[in-house]
């Protein structure tokens, strides 16, 4: 018997934190500005505690926040949030490298071979440093705005480093006072459903909250999409070797320089993460329990904060033991997984706060009026997002592929066994030609062609194939952009100098 259709005007999110938020916001903001005649309610256990570490976003941040309708400046004293313009990576060639991951791209051409020629032609330096501005602004910590510019605007691309868990609370209230979000407090015992609908949660004290539509924010617990709609884990563990890490917090002094990028250094066997806000650094040691024990993971981490932080003694560190993989299937009847209940690979290049919002931003391109079309959007939903959690292992995966270092968990991660298929694939083409559009070209790719240059080349990747003669226009756009380095060095503020002035200001008024 063929499903009755029935209209979508009640959507109820499970679960808070920065996913469920973030969701609520979006979608109540989207049904406002469409006209769209719903009501979003979110079901939060106060119980449950977030992850909390999610400190790092892409530039896609800003024109979220700006749909939402939250103001740019309180959002940054709101959660005491500062610039990132891109990701530092020291030490995962195997001595004393580093190199940049921007956020800005290189000069545009057709021809990916002349940005190369140029390259040579100029020899000025690493990959970054000749292809953006951005290498130096980052070197010298300045941020990428003027106090001037307009909200969102800048002289450079830029995303955020933030408290993860003051943004949730900035959302909350957000989405609540503003966007008029129904928020219960209470823990989800159960469901209510026939076949892959969903049709009410059920609280612990036995209350059914009714919805049309679902969105499951509920973290590893994955408490609707998995525990009772079934949606299997494909395991990733196989490519992505890492399963813990070990994250605090140090207070540094009010005076302390801020990152212009999250820096990424690496250890025998994994990486450190360490993200400057204006009052604290946020400083994770990411490892594989199979080459590293917890007590040698907090030693490492205690002498990475000794050596590069200093300052108070280093609180007690919280373990976070993370599953490596994503759902089968995302979306099931009315049902669809953000964040954490979706999946999840290690904390590299903030890719999971962009994830949330490709699934915002997907679901509210072609959100149902009623239930008649959710079988052929749920089956276009999962087959996009499996082919972009393909693209992030993929792009993740390059970090460590062409690393010299020589510990057994660094030549674990070169095992050709665990590179999937379409990587190894194309750096064998990169040899000859370099990352280009023409690799990426599909609309569901997370991560640009440039993105791949920065890191495939800032690794030392090598490509021996015939290059054509340099154009002169991309040799005089590398030129330009040495004139603008020099007139952004003289122009732009310090990170530290910005924020400080601008949490100095009145105290704002909430937008």
């Amino acid at each position: 018997m063929a499903e009755v259709e029935r209209p979508i005007a009640k959507i109820l999110i499970a679960g808070g934190g920065t996913a469920g938020w973030l969701s609520a916001c979006r979608l109540a903001a989207w049904a406002r500005d469409e006209g769209f005649d719903s009501h979003v309610t979110l079901v939060e256990d106060p119980d449950t505690p977030t992850i909390g570490v999610g400190e790092g976003t892409w530039p896609t941040m800003r024109e979220t926040l700006r749909r939402v309708g939250i103001d740019e400046a309180h959002f940054l004293t709101a959660c005491d949030a500062s610039f990132k313009q891109g990701s530092l990576f020291r030490g995962w060639r195997g001595g004393d490298d580093e190199y940049l991951h921007p956020f800005t791209t290189p000069p545009e051409t057709d021809d990916a071979r002349q940005l190369l020629a140029a390259w040579q032609a100029t020899g000025s330096g690493l990959f970054a440093a000749t292809m953006t501005s951005q290498d130096a602004v980052v070197a010298a910590g300045l941020a990428p705005r003027q106090r001037s510019m307009g909200p969102y605007a800048g002289a450079l691309n830029y995303g955020y480093h933030l408290d993860a868990g003051k943004f949730a609370a900035m959302l909350t209230q957000h989405a609540v006072d503003r966007l008029g979000v129904e928020h219960r407090r209470a823990r989800i015992a159960s469901v209510q459903r026939e076949g892959d609908r969903i049709d009410a949660v059920v609280t612990s004290d036995g209350e059914a909250i009714a919805a049309d539509f679902f969105i499951d924010c509920t973290g590893f617990a994955a408490l609707l999409i998995d525990r009772h709609l079934g949606s299997g884990w494909v395991d990733r563990s196989n490519v992505m070797l890492n399963d813990r890490a070990l994250a605090v917090q140090v207070a540094t002094a009010p005076d302390a320089p801020i990152a212009s990028a999250t820096v990424a250094t690496a250890h025998d066997a994994g990486w450190i993460w360490d993200i400057g806000l204006p009052t604290r650094r946020g400083v994770g040691c990411v490892y594989s329990s199979a080459f590293l024990d917890d007590e040698a993971a907090l030693r490492t981490l205690r002498t990475y904060v000794a050596d590069r932080v200093g300052g108070a003694e280093l609180a007690e560190p919280r373990l976070i033991k993370f599953p490596t993989g994503h759902r089968e299937r995302f979306w099931i009847g009315n049902c669809v997984a953000v964040g954490l209940s979706a999946g999840f690979v290690e904390p590299l290049e903030a890719s999971a706060i962009v994830l949330i919002e490709a699934s915002l931003d997907m679901l509210t391109d072609g959100f149902p009026s009623s239930t008649a079309p959710l079988s052929a959007l749920s089956d276009r939903f999962n087959r996009t997002f499996r082919a972009r959690w393909d693209s992030i292992v993929e792009f993740l995966k390059l970090h460590y592929v062409l690393s010299e270092r020589d510990q057994p968990y660094w030549r674990a991660q070169r095992d050709a066994a665990t590179v999937p298929d379409r990587l190894a694939s194309l750096m064998q083409l990169w040899k000859d030609q370099p990352p280009s559009h023409l690799d990426f070209a599909l609309a569901q790719e997370m991560f640009p062609a440039a993105s791949y240059q920065f890191v495939y080349y800032g690794m030392g990747g090598r490509t021996e194939g015939r290059l054509p003669q340099p154009d002169a226009r991309v040799v005089g756009q590398i030129a330009a952009l040495r004139q603008k380095e020099r007139a952004l060095l003289a122009a732009l503020p310090t990170n530290r100098a910005y924020l400080d002035a601008l949490a100095a200001e009145p105290l704002r008024r909430r937008a």
